[in-house]
């Protein structure tokens, strides 16, 4: 497709973004150089080319947007074939994130799609900054913390607890499950972020133990008898082997035990696939629900670019299992956040000394259990710092924090390898 024919793919967001209209975002200007934007200028990070992912690359590619970049560190495995698209048999065993992103920039003509077959951590930060939004395909809620404490690490705060706009880098977050997902729009320091609204997310359903192994009622409560108790007691588990439900071999012989099992106690419905999900806390993906909830991750990406319209506030779900439902909610920011609040507040008596303040630190409800030994800095300058710089910086544990911050007010950052992003604690010096 060249020429004429592949611009006028494009035309829909280019009449977006070159009139004006009731719904337009606050701030918007339409002119021809807000579609050469999308065209040239953005640039999008992908995070997953899975499902979701795949179907967003794809919408991404088609609303216009010339520059995408895709992270993925897993490869291509058979069972994925049945929805995400863009993979075909001879992918099989390959990086999702390079053939996808061939795929994509292969038929949608003017579209560059960057791929990166690696870990999520294997990136420096630097890497993360260049992009004007990032959209999160994961199925994963440790890896959405990450990418969403990453990003809120990256803002500055004015003297009043203001977020500099310059700083943010926006989030559009989709997730699927079944026949129901969501999109929402997370822009630190304005909208709630990932860990604001971690209670969303319910915790990874647990048998008791006293039910896997004396009165299993169901398929699935073999399938964990067989990989909690059996694996240990009379598989691999007894040489110190870790279970791995990746690994072919030790599925297969959950399944085995597992089935053995059910029959005992007449029980049905433990196949392999079954002891697959029970052991990978997979649920059944729904080809449906993917593109429903990229069109929507897609279009706010959009508006977050352009503004062309009023964007998400802030989350939006979808359920389809019993005909068609959707909603939006306004959730509210947590205060308080460790991740995108301007810093907890603390404040100290006149006279504490540095030390003392680590101390309570450490002992602060809000950060139970995440510190370890932290580091202290004020601004650029390291207060006290673990590692090459503890035998400078070790004097300063017993001066005041109204000589090291030059005042009664100032926002410190504690780095600690219990955190995920440094933590910010806007401190007060007062009676």
């Amino acid at each position: 497709m060249e020429g004429a024919a592949a611009e006028g793919r494009f035309r829909g967001t280019e009449a977006l973004c070159g009139r004006a209209g009731a719904l337009a975002g606050p701030g918007f200007e339409p002119c021809p150089e807000v579609a050469a934007f999308v065209r040239g200028g953005a640039r999008l990070l992908v995070v997953g080319a899975g499902g979701l992912g795949c179907e967003l690359l794809k919408d991404l590619a088609l609303l216009g947007f010339g520059h995408l970049e895709v992270v993925d560190m897993d490869t291509i495995d058979e069972t994925n074939l049945n929805r995400q698209f863009l993979f075909r048999l001879e992918d099989v065993g390959k990086p999702k994130a390079e053939v996808a992103a061939a795929r994509v920039s292969e038929r949608v003509p003017g579209c560059r799609v960057v791929p990166h077959f690696c870990r999520l951590e294997d990136k420096p930060p630097e890497f993360y900054r260049q992009f004007h939004v990032v959209v999160l395909g994961l199925d994963s809620v440790e890896a959405r913390g990450w990418v969403n404490d990453l990003c809120c690490s990256f803002l500055e705060f004015d003297a009043h607890g203001e977020a500099d706009r310059s700083t943010i880098l926006p989030m559009v977050d989709g997730g699927t499950e079944g026949f129901k997902g969501h999109a929402r729009v997370l822009v630190p320091g304005v909208t709630p972020c990932f860990q604001c609204t971690s209670w969303l997310f319910p915790p990874q359903q647990r048998f008791p133990l006293c039910t896997l192994a004396e009165t299993p009622r169901s398929a699935a409560h073999c399938v964990e008898y067989a990989r909690i108790v059996l694996w240990e007691r009379e598989g691999p588990g007894k040489d110190g082997t870790e279970f791995d439900g990746d690994n072919a071999e030790h599925v297969g012989w959950v399944f085995g035990r597992a089935q053995a099992r059910a029959e005992a106690y007449g029980i049905g419905g433990v196949t392999y696939s079954h002891t697959q999900g029970v052991v990978k806390n997979i649920v059944p993906a729904i080809a449906s629900t993917n593109p429903i909830v990229s069109a929507a991750c897609a279009t706010e990406t959009l508006k977050l670019v352009t503004t062309c319209n009023t964007g998400l506030n802030n989350y939006f779900m979808y359920m389809g299992g019993e005909g068609l439902y959707t909603h939006t909610v306004e959730y509210e920011r947590d205060p308080g956040c460790l991740s995108c609040s301007a810093g907890l507040p603390c404040v100290v008596p006149p006279g504490t000394p540095l030390q003392a303040l680590i101390d309570m630190l450490m002992q602060d409800g809000r950060l139970e259990g995440k510190l370890k030994g932290p580091s202290v800095f004020f601004g650029p300058k390291p207060l006290f710092s673990r590692g090459p710089l503890e035998a400078v910086t070790a004097p300063n544990l017993a001066k005041t924090m109204e000589n090291l911050m030059g005042g009664t007010e100032g926002v410190l950052s504690l780095n600690d390898k219990g955190l995920k992003a440094p933590v910010r604690v806007r401190l007060t010096v007062s009676t």
